[in-house]
């Protein structure tokens, strides 16, 4: 991938609709993605097909009438869900679906209570269903600002080779400084096995006020 091309994923549509206030009906979703279109945003995260029959018709009605960028749908690596968002965005001239898996150690162990082992296996069998329904498939370490850096390498290197394209390795909880997180991509870059050739993407949160820093 070139080292100077930059994307614009926005997830206004998924992610910001959790503000509080900011709920949008169907035709008002269909709006913003268009407008989205305009200002020229490469890829709109348009919601959460599995979430609710809401979230599945706003991502499906975006797909089939919104041109001009990709449209991605967030499942979690779960069958279901992949298959779900698979569905939604059939329609899409262009569509990606973003899979994501905690790997912090306190998500592995507390939340999903798995291996490591196990985390890596379900990780890839997401992605290698996604493949079947596009091949633009986004992968993310969730709260990967609190996991070991020789752990993420592990689950990037996998999922790469089940055919993720695009890697995310976002600071779920806003806990990093901007060292660590660009220490982090910086390792990631360097030890990485295929990552030239996917692209990597940037997930922030402002807890400690330096999402933009």
């Amino acid at each position: 991938m070139s080292n100077n091309q930059v994307y614009i994923f926005d997830t206004t549509l998924r992610d910001g609709e959790q503000s509080p206030g900011c709920s949008m009906n169907l035709n008002e979703k269909i709006e913003v993605a268009r407008q989205l279109v305009r200002l020229g945003v490469n890829i709109i995260e348009a919601g959460f097909p599995i979430s609710s029959p809401g979230d599945f018709e706003a991502v499906q009605a975006i797909a089939a009438e919104v041109e001009g960028a990709t449209i991605c749908g967030l499942a979690r690596t779960l069958e279901k869900d992949v298959i779900r968002c698979g569905e939604a965005i059939k329609g899409a001239k262009s569509g990606r679906i973003h899979t994501f898996i905690a790997t912090s150690d306190v998500h592995v162990q507390k939340k999903l209570r798995m291996s490591k082992e196990q985390v890596i296996q379900i990780a890839v069998d997401s992605v290698k269903l996604a493949r079947t329904y596009t091949n633009d498939v986004e992968f993310s370490c969730e709260d990967a600002g609190r996991t070991d850096w020789g752990y993420i390498r592990e689950v990037l290197e996998a999922v790469i080779e089940a055919g993720a394209t695009t890697l995310n390795v976002p600071d779920t909880v806003g806990f990093c400084t901007p060292e660590q997180y660009g220490g982090c991509f910086a390792y990631l870059k360097q030890n990485v096995k295929g990552i030239e050739n996917c692209i990597l993407s940037t997930h922030c949160h402002n807890d400690l006020g330096m999402a933009v820093a």
